[in-house]
């Protein structure tokens, strides 16, 4: 079976499970609570420009993979391994098995935020979204 067939038939069976997940009932709130666009706006001067070594991850998917990594209190090896393990994960991030960031990728995309000081400003951009839903994300490390 090749690879797109695989992909096919596992997308199927994804949509035709009858239950969700808590966390992907949690995943689908974030995604419709944080202003995703404003917040790649603020990253995006900052990011490398494509051209030279290996084709950066997309921004929005490397917001998203940071995302999950502060929403679980993640190390960078334990948000590659819940990329690789969790489906619900890697569509919330947009990505496929065979384009996932690495734990060094994920690092210095947390290393990127903090050198500019991008860490703060997201966490209270996210959090002024989320509490007027009474909701709050603390950083854990």
């Amino acid at each position: 079976m090749s690879e797109a067939s695989q992909s096919t038939s596992a997308e199927l069976e994804y949509a035709a499970k009858k239950r969700k997940t808590r966390r992907e009932r949690f995943l689908e709130r974030m995604d419709g609570l944080i202003p995703w666009r404003e917040l790649e706006e603020a990253i995006r001067p900052h990011c490398p420009k494509a051209g030279r070594g290996r084709r950066p991850c997309a921004l929005s998917s490397m917001l998203r993979v940071h995302c999950v990594q502060l929403f679980h209190d993640l190390s960078d090896p334990g948000t590659e391994d819940m990329l690789y393990e969790v489906e619900s994960v890697r569509r919330f991030a947009g990505l496929g098995l065979s384009a996932l960031p690495d734990e060094t990728t994920i690092l210095n995309f947390r290393h990127l935020l903090e050198r500019h000081g991008l860490g703060e400003k997201l966490l209270s951009a996210i959090n002024a979204s989320l509490s007027s839903r009474g909701l709050a994300l603390r950083e854990g490390r």
